[in-house]
Parts: structure tokens; sequence; C-alpha cells
């Protein structure tokens, strides 16, 4: 193996009361691509700083290859004490050239003499990866690198890391990205650091064979011991057929939608229908708004209903925020109308965390100092209010300011989840998310008997989320999709394919096309069969694995009889791999059906 070029051993960190981390060994060799994991306040982001040199640890020991350029992408970046963006941008520890800034900047579209005291979120983050990324780092540290980026940014990205030749670790709560960029995955998981050589794709199913084999240890322990785990369980082992089911859910909706958005008449007549007129939240037809010469949305018709999940998406500038502002009746259409039923009630929640009172507990935003919080017309018991979000209940009297950033969003959203409404408007809200969290806000969607309007970037959010998605290139043009990004993508791609055909000049001398294929009406017999019977085959897998986990709970098993230890486990291990590439074949035909509607 060769020499890390960056490495800590024996790291300890107190914070507080007590060790925040203590005895963290992470090697970061050359060409690594390492994803980051761990839950808000874990202590991801201070071990970044740890391995940048910027905090003095209690405990431990940091070596560095001579020459090696270490570099930080922080979070939050500091741009309040420069004029310009330029000016942050340049006075980097290692000062970058001033034409490799300029350069990056054209790329990722940002106006660097814009002054830091007015630059949006998105363009602070912009100006924050042009001054990492022309200092030439040979190990770069991202923390939240996709925060308040748009789609084309974060592809620019995407494609700019593929081609990098030196090493870097990632925090992101942004499935996509880290799926197709990281190889190796760090874990911290209750001041344990745990690595693997997989890359985040595997991730899941890692975590879940972990905390299994702490279920057959805690079979030894005492009871508390057994429900902490069984709560860090949650979200991974616990939620995966629930999951399914939604997921099979969501496909049935996009499907039914997919059929009331077109073809044009029967579209027409599928809205006509009086189940279809009660339903109604939001109708809007032939809406057109414009700012000076610029049409911002033009001639823009959908009715919205109960229960639909929609989200909006484009590059920023391309006009995501006034759509949703016309639809929630910020705003009034320059042409067309807008109706909105009259039993509307709504709640935004913005990327605002801030406004959080630093020094309010806890129970204060949840439950106004008291000890039960109203949720949706129900009473709850606040310290069990907290655990549905992922919360230890005895976080009930801690300050707010003591909470990560993640955390401070967690309580957001719980505390406007416990308002009333039958229409949820949500603007970016994976920022700052861990990825457990997103996975409770995903079932919390799913599960709100109302409307949901999603501004958002994180491509893998909305395709587990929405059912329509509104698509803006900036023309003013919405496109209308039945699904999520992937779908959105997949027409864009198309019209692209089709614009180019139609421009290429015809030869004369060239000899006729083939005719087409006909495009399959259904499913093949394999691929019907395959749907059909499924569910089953993964239902049986499951009760198998349950069956030898209960076997290897024996905990004088592997002392009595190693060989049947051994079978065990590797039958455990063959069956979970058959159960994912079921579930995957499974939710792949799901999509394929809902396309032949």
């Amino acid at each position: 193996m060769a020499a890390p070029v960056l490495a800590y051993e024996d790291l300890g960190l107190v914070q507080g009361a007590g060790w925040l981390l203590r005895g963290i060994d992470i090697f970061v060799g050359a060409r690594d691509r390492l994803a980051l994991i761990g839950r808000n306040g874990a202590g991801k982001t201070t071990l970044l700083k740890c391995l940048a040199g910027l905090i003095e640890t209690d405990e431990g020991r940091r070596t560095i290859q001579p020459g090696t350029k270490v570099v930080l992408l922080e979070q939050d970046p500091p741009v309040a004490d420069f004029a310009t963006l330029r000016d942050f941008a340049l006075h980097a520890p290692e000062a970058p050239a001033p034409h490799e800034v300029d350069a990056i900047a054209d790329q990722l579209g940002i106006d660097l003499d814009r002054p830091a005291a007015t630059a949006s979120g998105g363009e602070r983050r912009r100006a924050a990866i042009c001054r990492a990324l022309a200092q030439g780092p040979d190990v770069l540290l991202l923390d939240e690198p996709t925060n308040h980026l748009d789609l084309a940014a974060i592809e620019w990205l995407e494609e700019w890391l593929g081609r990098y030749t030196g090493a870097f670790i990632v925090i992101s709560h942004d499935r996509t990205f880290l799926r197709r960029l990281t190889r190796s995955t760090l874990w911290l998981d209750r001041g344990q650091l745990r690595r693997n050589e997989i890359g985040f794709g595997g991730y899941d199913a890692w975590v879940e064979q972990v905390y299994a084999e702490e279920a057959r240890a805690a079979e030894k322990l005492d009871a508390k011991l057994k429900l902490e785990l069984h709560w860090l369980q949650r979200g991974v082992t616990a939620r995966r057929k629930r999951n399914q089911g939604r997921l099979a859910k969501l496909h049935e909706m996009r499907a039914a939608r997919a059929a009331m958005l077109g073809p044009a008449g029967a579209a027409k007549l599928g809205l006509e229908n009086d189940e279809v007129k009660t339903k109604m939240v939001i109708d809007a037809d032939k809406v057109s708004k414009r700012f000076g010469e610029r049409a911002i949305v033009r001639d823009f018709t959908l009715r919205i209903q109960r229960g639909d999940r929609i989200g909006v998406v484009g590059a920023n500038g391309t006009g995501k925020t006034t759509l949703l502002r016309l639809l929630t009746g910020e705003l009034e259409p320059d042409e067309g109308t807008i109706r909105r039923a009259k039993t509307l009630e709504g709640i935004m929640i913005d990327q605002q965390r801030r406004l959080l009172d630093p020094d309010k507990r806890v129970r204060d935003v949840l439950a106004d100092g008291g000890d039960w919080v109203e949720v949706r017309g129900h009473k709850k018991h606040v310290q069990g209010y907290l655990k549905e979000f992922l919360f230890d209940p005895n976080l009930v009297d801690a300050k707010i300011g003591t909470l990560s950033g993640g955390e401070r969003s967690r309580l957001l959203l719980a505390r406007e989840f416990a308002r009333r409404s039958n229409l949820l408007v949500l603007d970016e809200p994976t920022n700052d998310l861990d990825l457990e969290t997103l996975d409770l806000l995903q079932e919390v969607i799913a599960d709100y008997d109302g409307t949901v309007l999603i501004v958002s970037h994180d491509r893998d959010f909305l395709d587990r989320t929405v059912t329509i998605t509104l698509g803006l290139d900036g023309s003013g043009k919405v496109d209308v999709v039945a699904g999520g990004y992937e779908d959105w993508e997949k027409k864009r791609v198309q019209r692209t394919q089709t614009r180019s055909s139609r421009a290429e000049p015809r030869s004369a001398s060239s000899a006729p096309a083939p005719s087409p294929k006909p495009q399959r009406a259904k499913l093949t017999y394999k691929d019907q069969r395959d749907y059909d019977l499924l569910p089953q085959r993964i239902e049986e897998l499951e009760a198998a694995i349950a069956r030898d986990e209960d076997a290897l709970h024996d905990p004088d098993l592997y002392a009595r009889d190693p060989t049947r230890f051994a079978a065990l486990t590797a039958a455990i291990g063959k069956a979970r791999a058959e159960r994912d590439a079921a579930e995957e074949r499974w939710l792949t035909l799901a999509e394929q059906v809902e396309a032949l509607g």
C-alpha cells in the first residue's frame, strides 16, 4: 500500500463536557475519492477542519507529505470581511493566480465583482469553489459543496472532480453526487470512524450489515442498550419494506397523472370529471408573467390536485421562485387566471434556519416551553415528538445555539410539520440535512395528506418524492412532466436529439432511413413474469435472512459449530445480495410499467 499523503493518528478532541472525537485514525491516499457520512452533530465538519490543520486537537498526530497542498471548501464561506467576491476568492491561504480564478468563475457563471454583502447563497458558494479549485490542491476537503448550487453548477463540479487527479473527501447529502464520484466510504458513527473500500452506492447495505452484527451482539447486553440500538437502526433495516411500498405507490400516482397530462384531448376529458374537480387545489390556465421585456412564465396551464407532489427545477434565474409565488398567490399573473381552493391553508419552509433564536431551548421552539406539542390537532409529548425526528429526547432542554446546522434544520421541519395545513411549500429543504433525515423527510412528505410544492436541486430527493416535475429553462416555457428529475432530464435529452436530427441536412444521394421499429406496447414475457413474481421472492428472501439471523443469535454457536456459523453467515450475505438485486430489478420494471401506461 502506498504511503498516505495526509493522515491523522489517534485523533482526539474535547467539545463541551466530553469527547466529540477520540481514537480516530484516518489516512488519505494520493487518488482517494472518499465520502464522509454521519449524522448531523457527529463531528464530520470538525473532522475535516482537523485534517486541514485549522483546529488544534487534544490528542493525536497529524502527518502530511512535504509539498502536499490541502484546501478546505467550507460549508459557510467567510465572505463577510471582504468588499467583493473577487477579494474573497483571491485572498486564500495559498494565493491563487487571478487568471485561474477568472477561468473557473467564467465556467460557473459567477460575477466576482459582486459586493460580498449582497451576494446570494449560491453566489457565495460559487466564489468559494473558485477560491478552492484555483489553489491547485493535492487534497480537497469538501463540506457540502452542492449546497445552494443549481443543477448546471452541480453537474459542472461533478465533471471537474471526475477529471481531478488529486484526492478528495466530501461531506454531502446529495446521493446522486456521491454515487457518481466516490470510491470509498468513511462512516463517522457514535465517535467511531469506519472505512470501507466501496463507493456510496454500497453504503446502505454496509450500514445494514453493521447494525445487524451489533444487534446480534446486543442480545447479550441489557435492555437499555437494545432499545438504543433499535433507535439507531431506525431509517435503515426497518424502513426497507415501507420504502418499497412508498415507491410503488409513487409510481402509481405518476402513471395516473401522466394519463391526465397528455395527450391533449384525453387530458381535457380526464380533468373534467366531478371527482377531479372536487380535488382541485390550484388551477392555472394560460398563465404568463413578464418582468420588463423578459418572459419568466409563458402560457402555463396545470391543474394541481390534492395529494400532488410538485417538484420545481431549473438553473438559478430561470424563474422557479416566480412560478412558486404565482401558484401560491404572492404574485398575480399578467395574463391568464389562477384559481385556488377556498380552504387552502399553506405553510412554507424556506432556507432561513438561522432565524431560530440561539438562546431558546428546543422545547421553547416546539412547545412554547411546555411538555406537550400540538401536532395537526393532536397532542404529543415533546420528547416523543423529538424521537420521531431522530433527536435524542434528552436534547429537549438544549439551547438552539448548541445544535449543528443540520440539527437546526431538522428542528425547523419538526416545528412546521406540526402545524395544520393542506399545502406545504418547501424551498431547498435538503440543505444541511444528513442522509437519515432526508429519508425521514421523504417519509413525512409521502404520508402528508395535503399537496406539496418543492423547489430543489437534489436530483435523488426529487426522484424519490414528486409525482410531477415542472422544469424551467429560462425561456418562459415550463415543461410539465409526470415523474421526477430523471423523467424531466430524459425529456430534455429527447428534445435536443430531435432538434439535432431536424437540423442535419439530408444528403440527396443517401439511402432512405429504415423504418423505425414499432415501440413495444407491453413487457416481454420474462419481464412480466419477473414483475409479478419478484415481490413474493423478496418476501421469501427476507424470511430466510430473518431465520438465519435468529440462528446466529445463539451466543454459543460459533464455539459449538464454527462450520455452521460460517455457512449461515455466507447464506445471509448471499440472500441479502439477491434481495437487493431483486428489489432493483422490480423497481426498474415498475418504471417500465409506468411508462407503458
